[in-house]
């Protein structure tokens, strides 16, 4: 989720990554690694070490194929899921306090058609009320019709100018809120520097990490988290994402059935 959310909020590229190597290391190939397998850690919920390339620390892979995903925004407002081979949509619903995004509607309904895993996210500014955010957030996907298996997302990348502290606890409030009045776990997307510097304490939460400069699935996941989720890899042509996990793994972190 690299673009600016609003078009008066300048969010610079993820810029958390470095500038110059953020493009450089786009590999199509996914790279399987030898670490700790993945598959079968549904979430990633563990203690790890906090220095990407220190020792404690072996990259995640995956034994069998990684499951390719997408994620969606009024920027690619006519998207035609149809003709995608994505096995999972994550589509930008709001953000801060009264965002709404215009293409969600139809992003989630096309993905409710075609049956493949679908998850709404919200961009969180903690400048602002993080139960507002999340009462903002949760009135626009409540609207839609909702399935079993639907996840719930946390885009947190800006700091507002608050300490790391302070965001550390609006995320945790966040999450946690969602949570309570959902009985879903929130899953927790960042940049990997942002997750490492802010995300202490949020392993309970399932990670979906952007990483450019590695090649898809061979990422090390940063903070307290063991093991991720979700792989952002690159922004070319569109947000392109991998999981660890299968489409039904995925689906037993969202929505449970009525």
């Amino acid at each position: 989720m690299p673009k600016p959310r609003l078009a008066t909020v300048a969010h610079a590229l993820k810029n958390h990554f470095d500038p110059l190597t953020q493009r450089l290391s786009f590999v199509v190939a996914g790279a399987i690694i030898a670490g700790t397998a993945a598959v079968a850690s549904v979430a990633g919920m563990a203690l790890a070490s906090s220095t990407e390339n220190g020792p404690a620390h072996a990259a995640q892979h995956e034994t069998g194929s990684l499951t390719y995903g997408l994620d969606i925004s009024n920027y690619e407002p006519q998207y035609d899921w149809n003709a995608s081979t994505a096995k999972f949509g994550i589509i930008k619903a709001t953000e801060g306090t009264s965002f709404r995004d215009a293409s969600f509607a139809r992003h989630w309904l096309q993905l409710g058609k075609k049956g493949i895993v679908r998850g709404a996210y919200h961009y969180g500014h903690p400048g602002n009320d993080p139960v507002a955010e999340a009462e903002h957030f949760l009135s626009v996907v409540n609207s839609q019709p909702a399935k079993p298996g639907d996840l719930l997302v946390l885009d947190l990348e800006t700091t507002d100018g608050k300490s790391v502290t302070e965001v550390n606890t609006w995320a945790k409030t966040w999450l946690s809120y969602v949570k309570a009045k959902t009985g879903i776990t929130p899953m927790f997307y960042s940049g990997w520097n942002f997750a490492n510097t802010y995300g202490r304490g949020l392993a309970q939460y399932p990670l979906w990490v952007a990483h450019y400069s590695k090649a898809k699935g061979s990422i090390t996941p940063p903070a307290d988290w063991k093991s991720w989720t979700i792989h952002q890899y690159t922004e070319t042509p569109i947000d392109q994402n991998v999981s660890a996990l299968t489409a039904d793994q995925l689906r037993s972190l969202g929505r449970r059935a009525a």
